[in-house]
């Protein structure tokens, strides 16, 4: 016998952590009841198109976002003001905020963040360097998920904008993906390889809108699993040599 749930009914089983199977022909329904929603929060038909903001202005344009129903979470948004010239080979692309790169207002905070600053020292990069030395850290959204519901597909593409704007400021030549949320948009122009497991990923290189992209495991993994460290080294490698062949 079919389940009958009404958006209200789906929205409030979401919210509690219930996941309800949805067939197909209800896929806009289950736009509409993404966790943990009011009806009137519903994901834009059409991601919204950002001008030509400077760091200043798209910064600010990221803490007063109402555009999906994520800014509900937010305390703080972790796109921050850079500086007005900063060009960086290095862009790397994390999950969405924790409660501390939330309270921080930044990505990559407490001990997963200084983990990512010892890796990026090893491949002579540091956060807020210039081009080759420098690094630009953001998430792959720019709000805490209210309580601790994981972003859905239209979410990730409606925060997408910011990244895009992001990428024409920073001119990287290179992004590194970390962790599952920011490989799966990164790897939107590879669907054969977005559904495998991480492990599968690894060791090739992606492009996103043109831009090389390598992926590999987020910090928070590595401190839950040293032994990967040596795997994300290797994917680190990677990433020098692609910009290494770049350079020449």
């Amino acid at each position: 016998m079919e389940l009958e749930l009404d958006t209200r009914q789906r929205a409030m089983l979401r919210e509690m952590g219930v996941h309800v199977w949805l067939p197909q022909v209800e896929a806009h329904e289950a736009v509409v009841a993404l966790p943990p929603r009011l009806m009137e929060d519903k994901v834009p038909d059409a991601p919204m198109v950002l001008p030509d903001l400077d760091w200043q202005s798209l910064a600010q344009a990221a803490t007063s976002c109402q555009a999906c129903g994520l800014y509900a979470g937010r305390k703080n948004s972790t796109l921050q003001d850079p500086g007005a010239s900063l060009q960086a080979d290095w862009l790397v692309l994390g999950e969405p905020p924790d409660e501390d790169e939330d309270r921080l207002g930044q990505p990559f905070a407490d001990q997963a963040g200084t983990l990512l600053d010892n890796m990026l020292k090893a491949v002579g990069a540091h956060r807020g360097g210039r081009a080759r030395s420098g690094a630009y850290l953001s998430n792959v959204v720019k709000c805490r998920p209210p309580n601790a519901c994981l972003p859905q597909a239209a979410e990730l593409q409606q925060c997408a904008q910011f990244l895009h704007r992001e990428i024409a400021l920073v001119q990287p030549k290179l992004i590194l993906a970390m962790g599952r949320f920011a490989i799966q948009l990164l790897l939107q122009e590879h669907p054969d390889q977005a559904a495998l497991p991480l492990g599968k990923q690894r060791g090739r290189v992606y492009r996103y809108r043109g831009i090389p992209v390598v992926v590999t495991y987020h910090p928070k993994v590595l401190l839950r699993a040293s032994a990967d460290k040596a795997k994300a080294w290797a994917d680190l490698c990677l990433a020098m040599d692609v910009l290494d062949a770049g350079a020449l």
